[in-house]
Parts: structure tokens; sequence; C-alpha cells
């Protein structure tokens, strides 16, 4: 403007001198009012990394020249919430998220929650929807667990039983991990490490609680008339775990916790004023927690092997545990009627011994036992014959375009190095899941064979058309190629018990047949053409 006279206004602060003045000014300075005396200096200030210098330092120099104080005891310093891309939120990129949208869509409780998960001091987070929804999906949870707890409180008085000792392993087993939880979790705490703490909490909340101790209970709710003491112990526990796990929930997701407690409580008249968890000694139970802990190591092995099998939910099976001595035999029988719907079973025999079982039962090992499953329970066998050779003509088909592409010089020559990578990297796989069926199908083979059950075998090799695979049924089979397989005669045991893949090479036909010599025992197979 030209003048040379400038005057400073004497009312207006320089933003970043007004902000350093936060502390305290908030709370009545300059006058010395209750507020201030009470809370100031404060406790802790949780700010991120990058107004350290900005912010942090003025408010500590101007509390020291005008307070005599330092602000605040501690400073906690957090890492910045990037966009997916890992870039800073700018109004120039356009990149920025309006928490305001956040909640009104998923709710602030699943937006605290995923700033807090998976997020240690210090490090930068990157902001993704799918963790926002994840978040809200285990809000979800919490709430129709507790719906599930309350229902069945509903009418029921429930007491606290007189001696701990005398509850159930899946009892004790849940509160003595629970116990674990709140000493951990609040140790990680009292060290601000917040993302730590709230995953262990997430963790029992939802594997410990919702997926196992809930299903667990479920026996013994459903049976209440038989044994009412055996269902007052359940309701009692659920209550205490879920009330216990609420108030751990609390800091993270204040809004459900609110929500659940008072609705589960309601003489109580808030849960932000209730008593914070504690360790107890009489709730730590390692014995109990080690006999779970194995039936949930059996129950991970069945359902693995049940899926491996594609065996549905509704099948049940009888299952023997054949225990390593007579220790863990008596651990298992006293848990096993709380994992009769978990393992999918019809009952379950603990056993030292493998009396009374199959030779073709299913085995499932375990650390200190042996897990075995009647075949018969587990699959139709007609159907599984009837899968496993759709499957295995599948993969034969994907072998063999596979090899072909690569045996042709022009797509290994001319394609580029990440297509020809990547053949090569499913014919490995395709080749590994048939070395994985062929011993199930094999077997299955041996024994519709020895019922007279008509099945599928697969050729493949050298045909009367070149390289190729020749899929034919043993009872008025056709093969893609125009040839018909009527019999195939079993001159000895040995034969009769041959594997179900074979390899062999063609001779040129003559009056209409084919030779096919198998490689292992070059014995002759009989086509004839149509």
């Amino acid at each position: 403007c030209g003048c040379t006279h400038l005057h400073q206004d004497e009312d207006t602060l320089d933003t970043w001198f007004s902000s350093a003045l936060w502390p305290f000014s908030t709370l009545g300075w300059p006058e010395k009012t209750p507020e201030l005396e009470y809370f100031y200096p404060t406790d802790v200030l949780v700010t991120g990394y990058d107004i350290i210098f900005f912010w942090v330092i003025r408010m500590v120099f101007s509390a020291l020249e005008q307070t005599d104080q330092v602000p605040f005891h501690h400073v906690l310093i957090h890492g910045l919430v990037r966009d997916s891309q890992g870039r800073k939120m700018s109004k120039s990129l356009g990149n920025g998220i309006d928490p305001l949208e956040v909640i009104d869509k998923y709710g602030a409780d699943a937006l605290r929650l995923t700033l807090m998960t998976g997020n240690a001091p210090g490090n930068d987070m990157r902001f993704y929807w799918e963790k926002v929804e994840a978040s809200r999906n285990f809000a979800n949870k919490i709430w129709n667990a507790s719906r599930f707890i309350m229902m069945n409180l509903e009418g029921k008085t429930v007491t606290e039983p007189e001696n701990l000792n005398d509850l159930c392993a899946e009892d004790k087993w849940i509160l003595s991990h629970l116990n674990t939880v709140i000493r951990e979790a609040t140790e990680n705490m009292e060290k601000y490490e917040l993302g730590i703490a709230v995953q262990k909490v997430y963790d029992f909340l939802w594997d410990e609680l919702c997926d196992w101790y809930i299903e667990m209970a479920k026996v013994r709710l459903w049976k209440a008339e038989e044994d009412p003491k055996a269902a007052n112990d359940a309701l009692w526990t659920l209550r205490t775990a879920l009330t216990e796990g609420l108030k751990l929930l609390h800091p993270y997701m204040p809004f459900i916790t609110e929500e659940i407690y008072c609705t589960l409580l309601p003489e109580e008249e808030s849960i932000m004023i209730s008593e914070w968890p504690v360790y107890r000694e009489e709730r730590n139970f390692p014995d109990a927690e080690k006999a779970i802990e194995g039936f949930k190591e059996v129950v991970r092995g069945i359902r693995n092997t049940r899926t491996e099998m594609n065996v549905p939910n509704n099948r049940k099976t009888s299952l023997h545990i054949v225990a390593k001595d007579a220790e863990t035999a008596a651990m298992y029988e006293n848990s096993k009627k709380s994992f009769v719907n978990l393992a999918f079973a019809k009952e379950i025999l603990v056993q030292t011994d493998k009396n009374g079982i199959s030779e073709d039962a299913v085995s499932v090992v375990v650390s200190n036992a042996v897990v075995y499953m009647p075949l018969e329970d587990l699959i139709d066998k007609d159907k599984e014959i009837e899968r496993l050779t759709k499957e295995t003509e599948r993969l034969a088909k994907e072998i063999a375009r596979c090899e072909g592409m690569l045996n042709n010089p022009n797509f290994v020559n001319k394609a580029p190095a990440a297509k020809v990578d990547a053949e090569k990297d499913k014919l490995a796989k395709y080749k590994e899941m048939m070395d994985k069926l062929a011993p199930k199908f094999a077997a299955l083979q041996r024994e519709a064979r020895a019922k007279g059950l008509p099945v599928m075998v697969v050729f493949e090799g050298w045909g009367a058309s070149g390289k190729g695979t020749m899929i034919s049924r043993l009872i008025q089979p056709l093969d893609p190629r125009g040839f018909k397989v009527f019999t195939i005669q079993a001159e000895n045991e040995e034969e009769h018990m041959h594997p179900f893949l074979w390899r062999f090479w063609t001779k040129t036909p003559a009056k209409g047949r084919m030779h096919i010599f198998d490689r292992s025992w070059y014995r002759r197979v009989i086509t004839e053409q149509m």
C-alpha cells in the first residue's frame, strides 16, 4: 500500500500462538478458576507427529512462561490417516474423507474401531472403506450375541456358583481366557499400546466368546429342564464374560457397549462409571484351558477334513478319539458333550486303542490324539466317485491344455515371460491337485470294483488322434475320440488292484482294434473302433 507505518492489532493472535495457550486458557486462565486448579496440568496430549513443532512445543514453552508448569504429563504421538493409495489427504487432491459421512453410513463406533485396529504409535495408516465395514460387522456380531444371551436370561434368576472349581471345563476355560485378556489388555493400555489392546479384546469377543463358547453353552441351555444347575452355570458365565468384555471394549466403542450394558444390567447407571475389570487369581484355570484348546484343535481338524472331502454340514458322523494316554482320554471324556454339535457328530467315543474302528476310517491327527471318522458316515460313495470322476476329468483336460501350450515352441518363444510362467504355475498346481486326488479316487475305485460297481478310468497319453486325454466309463462308455471300451479283464489280484490313473502308449490300430499297453505291467487293453 506504500504506507511505512504499520500497527499490529492488539486483539489478534497468530494461529499457532493462540493454540499454544489452549491447555490453560480453556480452563479460565488468567483467572484462578476451580477448573484450572483441578484439571491443570492435564494428563495426556494425543496428537499427530506432523504438528509437534507447530503446536506441541509452543504449548510447552507458553505454559512454562505463563504458569510455571508443563501443560501435560505425557504426549501420545500417532501417525496420519492417509487415503487408500497412501497419499496425505488434502483439498487439492480431493481425497479427504468426511468423518460425518462415515458415521452416517456405518456408525461412530465402527469408525473409532477402524482407526484403532492395527494402529501402532507413530505409524501412518491407510483408510479403506472395507475396514470400516468389517468394524461394523464386528458391532453386529456383538449385538447379535448379546441378544442371544439376553433372550436366554429373560425371566430367569441366575445365581453365581458357590465354588468356581465346580464349573465344567468350558466355563473355566472362558473365564480363565477372559482373565488373561483383562490383565494383558490393561497392561497394553497403560503403556498406550491401544492397537494391541483392542485387538486382544476383539479376538476374545469374536473368536472365543461368540464363535466357541456360545456354541458350547447352547447344549446346556437347550437341556435346561434336564439339568438346571448346568444351565444356570452356563448363563452366569455367559453374562459375566459379556459384561466384562463390554467394559474392555467400551473405550473403543462407547455407544454400542453403553446400550448393551444398560439393557443387560438395568440396575447399573452407566458402563462409563462401572468398575474396570481386574485380574483375579481364582479365575485362573490352566488345566481347563489346556483341555478345551485340545478339543478346539480336534474340531478344527475335523472341519478341515470335511471341507476337503466336501461333506455337507448336515451329514453327521461318529467320532472315535484315540487318546495317547488315560489322562488325555479323561480330559476328552469330560468335555465331549459340549463339542458334539461343533464337530458335526452323532456321538463321540473316547478310547485309548483302535478297537472297533474300521480300516477305511478317515483319520485326523492332533497333538495328543488321533480322531477317526467312519468313511461311510462322511460320504455317499457313489456320488463321491461321480464327483471325483468329474474333477479328475477337469484336471486331466487342464493338464493336457497346459502341457500343449508349454510344448508349443511358438507359445514359449513368443508369449510374454509372465504368461509362460503363469502357465507353468497352473500346470504345477493342477498336477499337485491330481496327486492329492489320486489316492482318494483309487481307494474308492478298489472298493467299487470289489462290489461290482461301474467306475470311471482316466487314460492319459498318446491316442489314435495324437497326444490327448481319453476318458471312458467301463460300462458302455463313449470316448470323445470315437472309441468304446467294452471290458477290462483282470487276470490276477495285482491287476485287479491296478491304480485308477494309467499312462500308456498306443500302436497303430489293426482290423478295427487298438492295442493299449500299460506302462507298469504292460498288460493289454482291447478297444473296438466305432
